[in-house]
């Protein structure tokens, strides 16, 4: 039988090799997958002509994935080096790598990128047309906007940001609702801007059903972008925020009709005390569908540290629904990221994810801690290091400070709690002092 998505063939019952890779990686039954996926809350991203592909699986019941932003800019084009962060990235288990190029040899990048990686690879194509082009914004025309778009879905790229939802009606929100920060959404802001350069509705609106056959014909993910995502606290849960979920709801079932698989991106910026009702709101205006957040930040003060209150949010958003963490960096606001920029960024987001995954009860989550624990118990280092988010710095600051008692560390030395319980309990003599 034939299908065209994996959710196509979810509804007409067959189960793809797809949906058996993830459904043995999440230790969860085929059967309840694909009735999952049949109802789009799972989507597999898996481009028909990304070839070295290992699938994951995004949405309700699944460990909680993360991605990484990266791609070549007009003033840090340095190909070399992002494919070296391609590399750490994979390395460092992050399940998803979007490609932001927006100057250059964008298409040659993207190509090596999807040729090398197993993870699956996202895009913004409005990104690359405003490169691709070279021509004022104003002056790209709606069919140049969609040859980019079947382009990057020829390259065999996985799930494609578009802010479809950014209709005319919801853009006259955001003048009128008084926002510290307007429009922080890159691709937004482009389309926000061409449409009142030209006085017209967004293409990816109006046209939406053009979309839907690019997807539908290579299985591409929508990952339907927020425009109106708050880019400061005070922005957070406003009238053009929600008004866009909704129409992203809207969109989300007409994607469904066409057996396109979906997700919704959603915020940003958002004080702690928001993010639950958040993540209520969008399962319950779009569906269900699988929930992709970037942060979100808890405090606008922390340049350089960003990576940390993107990590808080994160793990509040996933731990009440979001599926999906976009990685944020210490260069967040302030510069393209480094290597070491982007590893920070990916273990502290790794560590949000997984925090989240324990609080959800996700199959396999809360075990890791355990062996970790029991490692400490036996003061088993070698182990400890190998069950750790980051080994090889777990490695470097234990190798850096040795203690005069090996099993101990040099913070407690022979007062060691664990140590002198384990002398205790064994009956043996417990001697501080030499």
């Amino acid at each position: 039988m034939n299908y065209t998505t994996q959710m196509d063939a979810a509804r007409k019952g067959i189960i793809t090799t797809e949906m058996e890779t993830v459904a043995a990686k999440e230790k969860m039954e085929l059967e309840k997958l694909k009735k999952l996926i049949s109802l789009g809350k799972v989507v597999i991203p898996a481009n028909k002509n990304h070839k070295t592909l290992i699938p994951e699986g995004i949405g309700e019941g699944l460990r909680t994935k993360i991605n990484v932003n990266l791609g070549i800019s007009k003033d840090c084009c340095d190909i070399d080096l992002e494919i070296q962060k391609v590399e750490h990235a994979l390395a460092l288990k992050a399940e998803a790598i979007m490609d932001l190029s927006c100057f250059g040899k964008t298409r040659e990048f993207r190509k090596k990128l999807i040729e090398m990686s197993t993870a699956m690879i996202g895009t913004v194509p409005i990104y690359d047309a405003v490169g691709f082009y070279d021509k004022d914004l104003k002056d790209i025309t709606v069919d140049e906007f969609f040859r980019v778009v079947e382009e990057h879905a020829e390259d065999g790229v996985d799930f494609m940001t578009i802010h479809a939802g950014l209709n005319r009606a919801t853009a006259e929100k955001i003048k009128p609702n008084s926002r510290l920060t307007g429009i922080v959404s890159r691709g937004g802001s482009l389309l926000f801007a061409w449409m009142k350069m030209n006085n017209q509705e967004n293409p990816f609106y109006e046209h939406y059903d053009r979309l839907l056959d690019i997807c539908e014909a290579y299985d591409i993910t929508l990952s339907l972008g927020d425009s109106c995502r708050p880019g400061s606290i005070h922005d957070s849960t406003d009238a053009a925020q929600v008004e866009e979920m909704i129409v992203l709801g809207e969109l989300t079932l007409q994607s469904w009709e066409r057996n396109v698989q979906v997700m919704i991106e959603g915020p940003g910026h958002m004080a702690l005390n928001e993010i639950s009702g958040n993540m209520m709101l969008e399962k319950r205006l779009c569906h269900g569908a699988p929930f992709y957040v970037l942060g979100p930040l808890v405090t606008d003060i922390a340049p350089g540290y960003d990576h940390i209150t993107s990590a808080i949010g994160g793990a509040i958003a996933a731990a009440n629904g979001a599926d999906f963490l976009c990685y944020v960096t210490p260069a967040e606001h302030l510069r393209l990221p480094t290597l070491e920029d982007m590893k920070d960024g990916i273990i502290a987001t790794r560590i949000a994810a997984h925090a989240a995954d324990i609080a959800k009860g996700i199959s396999g989550a809360r075990e890791w801690d355990n062996e970790m624990s029991k490692a400490r118990m036996n003061l088993d280092w070698e182990k400890m290091i190998a069950l750790s988010i980051d080994p090889e710095k777990a490695r470097q600051f234990r190798e850096s400070s040795k203690p005069e008692e090996e099993e101990t560390c040099t913070m407690c030395g022979k007062m060691c709690a664990i140590r002198s319980t384990k002398l205790a309990l064994e009956g043996k003599n417990i001697q501080l002092h030499d």
